[in-house]
């Protein structure tokens, strides 16, 4: 298989990660004998600096004639503390989202066993966590109607019924794939806006009935993810709601360092890691190059390329084994080993098999 990827490192950590994704890919390939061809391209604060826009047309084209996005990160300081930029990084990231259709971001929740004593939860809680958050992500108050004043400010929740069913529908997909039960998070109680989710959540349902359909306030599946995470398989929510939920989620695993995400939708679908850009490690090789390795893997699979994504994730896994890992995550007492070690050690590990 030929593959063209388009790579947007983007801004803090993201450069120094991306080489790493990059390279655990190529080798996979050479491996299993595909052609792999690489187009970097600025998004972020990176291509603010450099034309003036977070998701300039070039890196828009870029992405557009890809295959496959392998993304990392944007965000940087010197606009967090500026409330009166009118240009920010965050804003590629949403109109990357928004041109190329991105409507489903698919997080998985995954403990990994030796890892478990890392989570801010207790052992019993968090083993054998393993859901999947699918957040809409093209909608709701992000992209509604604004207005910010010196007295006055509001964000619009718009949803439509088709938006709300095509996000459903990739949810009910993933369910039947795997436990066959779904959950539907929303704020029906309070929010016109959920209960339009709500009334066609229970619409689509009856077109699923091989998978159990439960729906949860968003407060309380908060709260649920912290006290049972295992009574989660997959989780479905608007665009807010999900930003939130997907995070507190990452922690269960107790590093955000270990999960990848897809987004996927009607044009090119973008892999990346969970995490922010961390711009206070920049250049400090101390960033944890995982979720972006196993976002290689999630694009591997997404392709039909199942094997090959295995080959990933137990590089990984042999990784965490013998305790090859950046410092959040070593074991007291264990090796010292940065972003560039441990890439390597996986590329290594893959070469060898």
């Amino acid at each position: 298989m030929k593959l063209n990827i388009a790579v947007l490192a983007g801004d803090g950590i993201g450069p120094e990660i991306s080489v790493q994704g990059v390279a655990v890919m190529t080798a996979v390939c050479k491996k299993f004998g595909h052609e792999v061809d690489y187009k970097e391209a600025l998004v972020g604060a990176a291509a603010i600096d450099a034309v003036g826009d977070p998701f300039p047309e070039n890196t828009f084209r870029i992405c557009k004639e890809a295959d496959a996005v392998l993304f990392s990160s944007v965000g940087d300081p010197k606009f967090d503390n500026d409330p009166t930029a009118k240009v920010r990084p965050e804003q590629g990231l949403l109109a990357m989202r928004k041109k190329l259709g991105l409507f489903a971001n698919i997080r998985p929740v995954q403990t990994f066993k030796c890892l478990v004593h890392k989570s801010p939860l207790k052992d019993e809680l968090v083993n054998g966590a393993d859901f999947i958050c699918i957040r809409e992500l093209t909608g709701g108050m992000y992209f509604g109607e604004k207005h910010e004043g010196d007295d006055m400010a509001y964000d619009t929740n718009k949803y439509t019924r088709p938006e709300v069913e095509r996000i459903l529908k990739v949810a009910y997909e993933y369910a039947r794939r795997r436990r066959k039960h779904l959950t539907v998070v929303d704020k029906a109680n309070v929010l016109a806006s959920s209960r339009l989710w709500r009334k066609v959540a229970q619409e689509m349902a009856l077109n699923y009935p091989d998978v159990t359909t439960d729906y949860m306030y968003v407060d309380n599946a908060a709260m649920r993810m912290i006290q049972e995470p295992t009574f989660f398989d997959v989780m479905v929510t608007e665009n807010t709601f999900g930003d939130i939920l997907t995070d507190e989620g990452s922690c269960i695993t107790g590093s955000m360092g270990l999960l990848p995400s897809a987004s996927t939708g009607e044009s090119t679908p973008v892999f990346e890691p969970i995490h922010g850009s961390w711009p206070q490690a920049k250049g400090l090789n101390i960033a944890n190059p995982l979720a972006q390795i196993l976002s290689v893997a999630m694009l591997l699979e997404y392709f039909g390329l199942q094997a090959e994504g295995d080959l990933v994730r137990r590089a990984v896994d042999a990784s965490l084994d013998a305790n090859v890992r950046t410092p959040e995550i070593q074991v007291e007492g264990g090796a010292k080993y940065g972003t560039k070690e441990v890439g390597q050690w996986i590329v290594d590990w893959i070469e060898k098999q």
